[in-house]
């Protein structure tokens, strides 16, 4: 069973480059996460960048608050090869310094940095360097003209706001801009990108801001952001959650791949569980998710065979010829298959190792 990138009617947009990806125009759709940590922390900031590359996060954005957080970026940059995105706001000088310090690309609201003078400082310094600027709007932060005129954070309002912005931009004769345009709630989302997307061809940052937590803000995120990809809007995303950098990364890929907008990584199928299961079937199906992901990050290149973790021997056996390569497990121990031929029965504390020395095998 392969899982290959399905061909996909996709809005045309501008292509950009942030740290040597690509993003808009027929470049695969990327996966965004920002930091969590304290961003003088350069060790813990060092630390989380690493762990979100390892799952296949394309950037990483850190909200640069003061002078010394744009300062460690320079060290920051040292120690990671991912593409980094300053998040900056009300303080031009910050994005200066962010610049200085070897960022890829800035996050910005032009309305909340100051004068025109500002702006301009930030986008010559930009373009010198050839750094992409997001606009980045969202309901809880537009300005008073445009919310009097449309009501707070409608689809209309977000849209205003961010061309407003963009033209900022043009006038300074740049053009290297992506657009987010980000609401709390699902129906506005769909509202504002699919209005922008008819207004603009540079590339969309797709998102649904203050998500939730871990269960609500994954719902919330892949309802909106499943929906418009589907329809072809969307360059890049970012899974904001109340939860780690890891799991927003983990699941926007995993959003893309069902989709087929991205390339098969840990494809497992797992069963839901039932009275019957006399083995920690969430557990061992959740370390084989991870050995996975791990495993394809560091060989890229590798096979990627669809993995199932069954839970009994009753239906297990039967629901894993649909998989390449399956464990179904009984009293403590697994029957493992291969293609739906039975290969051998290992203990339940060996079942992960012996599915991924198959899954390595596999092909070769």
């Amino acid at each position: 069973m392969k899982s290959k990138i399905a061909k996909h009617r996709r809005c045309q947009t501008n292509k950009i480059t942030v740290g040597g990806t690509d993003v808009g125009g027929d470049a695969p759709i990327t996966v965004q996460t920002m930091t969590k940590t304290d961003g003088h922390d350069i060790d813990a900031t060092v630390a989380q960048i690493h762990e979100v590359a390892t799952v296949g996060c394309d950037f990483v954005r850190l909200a640069i608050i003061d002078e010394a957080a744009a300062k460690a970026l320079v060290e920051i940059r040292h120690q990671v090869s991912t593409p980094l995105i300053a998040d900056i706001h009300f303080d031009y000088k910050l994005a200066l310094l962010s610049i200085e310090s070897g960022v890829d690309g800035l996050r910005i609201n032009p309305g909340n940095i100051g004068d025109r003078k500002n702006v301009e400082m930030v986008v010559k310094a930009a373009a010198e360097r050839n750094i992409p600027i997001r606009i980045g709007v969202n309901g809880g932060s537009l300005e008073k003209d445009i919310e009097k005129k449309y009501g707070l954070g409608s689809a209309e309002a977000l849209v205003e706001s961010a061309l407003r912005h963009v033209r900022i931009l043009e006038d300074l004769d740049y053009y290297q801009i992506k657009i987010s345009v980000k609401a709390t709630d699902v129906h506005r989302t769909l509202d504002a990108y699919r209005l922008l997307s008819k207004k603009t061809d540079y590339p969309l940052h797709l998102g649904l801001t203050e998500a939730g937590t871990l269960m609500p803000g994954m719902i919330r995120s892949s309802v909106a952001m499943g929906i418009l990809l589907n329809e072809g809007i969307g360059d890049t995303i970012r899974v904001s959650l109340t939860d780690t950098p890891v799991n927003e990364v983990k699941v926007g890929l995993e959003l893309l791949r069902c989709l087929g907008l991205r390339e098969a990584g840990a494809s497992v199928i797992s069963c839901p569980t039932c009275g019957r299961v006399q083995v920690n079937v969430m557990k061992i199906a959740t370390e084989v998710e991870n050995r996975l992901e791990e495993y394809y990050q560091k060989y890229p290149a590798s096979a990627k065979p669809v993995v199932a973790v069954m839970g009994c021997m009753v239906n297990g056996p039967g629901e894993a010829k649909e998989a390449d390569i399956a464990i179904a497990g009984g009293d403590g121990k697994f029957a493992l298959y291969v293609r739906g031929e039975f290969k051998e029965t290992v203990l339940q504390e060996y079942a992960v190792d012996a599915l991924l020395k198959r899954v390595a095998e596999w092909e070769k």
